[in-house]
């Protein structure tokens, strides 16, 4: 008892229950701390960490075009060389960026599409026997779906705009694909043929074609939603998600219809058929016309 009475009578006494109080608080305090709070913070956390991320991804892969606040170019004469990306929306860069169109290489008429560079190619093949080529290809994947994602925040971060479809709203066998097939022909036939074949535009541009595999139905819904290129939009006051989804239901459909012809001939209807039909079929009547004609009987010669 005489050693405690002692030591509380020394001059750091004071701030040594003081810091004691302030530690046993805090503890206190912590494990009285709801679970979501604490998870709120950490995902804020890990959020800022995400838009910093796609901040650099940006600024390396599309800033030197669009801008490092993503305003825009425009040449010396004031025409534009690249659009501003303020409001354009997540589903737009997801759109242009897993389809390869963008970082663009070469600028023209139209952004053709090919395979995505590394940082965002989250089509990467991981269907490898060895093990360890599997387990790189995942790892590669994984880092470009996480950039992706981190790009697609960064820019919605400068202005909003339309996000990326969920899986249900993408999902072809929930669509109804007769609706479909009439909501495509009478908005989309014009120029990407009946069937989604593709088509030639004026100007050096291209409708492309939708019926390859590698065309999933998020980007076919991004592309609805968005408009690229010569594209119109259809926002959902235009085509609601349910028409969206119907048309998706319509083109992964008529993906796996057969050719009772045994050859579609471009499926771009009755010109490629018509044309195959005279040059093929006509074309074989007139030629065995021509060699029955022309071979003479032997008595007749001799006469």
């Amino acid at each position: 008892m005489k050693r405690f009475t002692a030591w509380r009578r020394r001059p750091w006494a004071g701030y040594a229950v003081v810091l004691a109080a302030l530690v046993a608080i805090g503890a206190i305090y912590t494990g009285f701390t709801p679970q979501a709070e604490r998870a709120e913070a950490t995902s804020a956390a890990k959020s800022a960490d995400d838009l910093a991320n796609g901040k650099q991804l940006f600024n390396k892969n599309c800033g030197s075009c669009h801008g490092l606040n993503g305003e825009g170019s425009k040449d010396a004469k004031g025409k534009s060389l690249a659009p501003s990306l303020i409001g354009v929306g997540a589903a737009s860069v997801d759109f242009q960026v897993s389809t390869g169109r963008m970082p663009a290489q070469s600028p023209g008429a139209q952004m053709p599409r090919k395979e995505p560079i590394p940082e965002f190619n989250v089509g990467i093949k991981t269907d490898y026997h060895e093990k360890e080529r599997r387990e790189e290809a995942e790892k590669q994947k994984r880092t470009a779906e996480k950039n992706l994602a981190d790009l697609r925040a960064y820019v919605s971060s400068l202005g909003g705009g339309p996000a990326v479809p969920s899986a249900s709203m993408v999902d072809p066998s929930k669509g109804d694909a007769a609706l479909g097939g009439k909501l495509f022909r009478t908005n989309c036939a014009q120029c990407h043929n009946f069937t989604g074949a593709g088509g030639a535009l004026t100007g050096g541009k291209y409708a492309p074609p939708l019926d390859k595999s590698d065309v999933t139905p998020t980007q076919i819904y991004e592309a609805m939603l968005t408009g690229p290129q010569a594209m119109p939009i259809f926002n959902d006051t235009t085509l609601t998600a349910s028409d969206k989804q119907a048309i998706i239901a319509y083109l992964v459909q008529t993906r796996d219809e057969p050719n009772p012809g045994g050859n579609g001939l471009g499926r771009i209807g009755p010109v490629s058929e018509g044309l195959a039909g005279w040059l093929i079929g006509i074309g074989l009547l007139v030629l065995a016309a021509m060699w029955i004609t022309a071979k003479k009987p032997k008595k007749l010669k001799k006469s």
